[in-house]
């Protein structure tokens, strides 16, 4: 027997939050399946940008976070190799849709205040999806306990390893042969650390270091895969102090390091989905979508993974009450009519999602992933393009990619 659902969302990250969040604004119920038995944290923090915050305005929990994380004003690019300061791009500046807004987020905290905004009962915990089955005018989510839900409206945001893209013939997002590092401590006392992002190039490397309260600073170091160091947060630690070492990089950048515990050290492989893929590919298909990292897994030098995945929720939430709350036409009366038109209306809502997300996407991963190669690369070229001729063109980048609205929730 199966369980019957309206709208059913795989994976409670940042995308499948902030969709089920945006719809629930808009009166529309929906049920977000976790694989994991609570809220995912991988990462420790994330760089929410100018776009991100529009997003998290728009569904109403931006506010609330702010009054947690510091405004960044700055980033600071220091090249290791010559201690010449690359670039040194202000954020208070404005752009085509108002100031900018960079700030370093708490995971955990920005996963917690959009939960805590849904329902009861709206997430499910420990609830794998395996497979998914054509049936009618719905889908037929199969589970790995054997449970089957039935729904009209089946939405992907499953993260790298999608289940739902996979269905959709999306191919698994390639591997850059590059990992990050990723480190987060607490002093336990006021760290002293300017309201700034401060970045650091080597040869093969890339690394930051971003305040996100009085207290905490997140930490990142990028650079070629090491299968030895992967699973070693005692070689990763020694790993990212031997890259910064020298005397170009500040005593308290090395501090941090230093005091950061080995379980609050992590390695995760930076992996991406080919541009072209997203211009052929199936964003949407019948009455199936997939949305954030099942989208658009891309490379974190732009910092814009985490907020591409909230415009996605607030556009796609936005699409998808627009098809389900338009009226039945008159015409329309039996049954059969009724589910048949209905899932014509979302198929146009979620086509209009895709329409709206695909250019964007390919945007972001191209930008992301043109910028990880000059900032890390070994070679003679990209290493003078990098220091001498590409500084202030890469320092604003990020900015640029930022300088986006992805719009109200409100539907006309």
């Amino acid at each position: 027997m199966e369980e019957v659902q309206d709208i059913v969302i795989v994976g409670a990250g940042i995308a499948g939050l902030t969709t089920s969040l945006g719809l629930h604004k808009l009166g529309i119920r929906s049920l977000v399946l976790e694989s994991s038995g609570s809220l995912r944290i991988t990462g420790f923090a994330i760089g929410i940008w100018t776009n991100g915050w529009k997003a998290l305005d728009a569904v109403g929990i931006g506010d609330s976070l702010r009054q947690q994380h510091k405004q960044i004003y700055w980033n600071l690019a220091t090249s290791t190799i010559s201690g010449v300061q690359t670039a040194a791009r202000s954020f208070d500046a404005k752009g085509k849709h108002g100031d900018h807004e960079a700030r370093c987020v708490n995971r955990m905290l920005l996963l917690e205040a959009l939960a805590k905004e849904l329902p009861s009962g709206t997430i499910r915990f420990s609830s794998k999806v395996v497979s998914i089955e054509i049936s009618g005018y719905y889908k037929l989510v199969h589970l790995a306990d054997g449970s089957i839900l039935k729904t009209k409206v089946l939405i992907g945001c499953d993260g790298v390893n999608s289940v739902v893209a996979k269905w959709l013939g999306f191919k698994a997002p390639t591997f850059t042969k590059r990992v990050a590092i990723r480190g987060c401590v607490n002093f336990k006392y006021n760290h002293g650390f300017e309201p700034k992002s401060f970045m650091f190039f080597g040869k093969g490397f890339r690394s930051g270091f971003l305040p996100y309260d009085d207290t905490s600073v997140y930490w990142f170091l990028s650079t070629s895969k090491d299968e030895e160091r992967e699973d070693d947060p005692i070689k990763m630690k020694q790993f990212a102090l031997s890259k910064l070492g020298n005397e170009y990089v500040p005593d308290e950048i090395k501090a941090t390091v230093e005091n950061t515990k080995l379980d609050s050290i992590i390695s995760s492989p930076l992996r991406y989905r080919h541009p072209w893929e997203l211009f052929w590919g199936n964003i949407n298909k019948d009455n199936v979508c997939v949305a954030g990292d099942a989208l658009h897994p891309m490379t974190p030098e732009i910092g814009q993974g985490g907020c591409a995945a909230l415009e996605d929720g607030v556009v796609l939430a936005r699409c998808l009450a627009g098809a389900l709350l338009k009226e039945q036409s008159e015409e329309t009366k039996g049954k059969g009519d009724r589910e048949r038109e209905e899932y014509k209306r979302i198929e146009m809502g979620l086509k209009k999602y895709a329409k709206e997300r695909r250019w964007r996407s390919i945007e972001l991963i191209s930008t992301a992933y043109f910028v990880g190669f000059v900032q890390e690369g070994n070679g003679l070229v990209t290493s003078f393009l990098r220091d001498n001729i590409l500084p202030a063109f890469l320092a604003g980048l990020p900015l640029k990619r930022a300088d986006f609205d992805c719009g109200k929730l409100s539907i006309s």
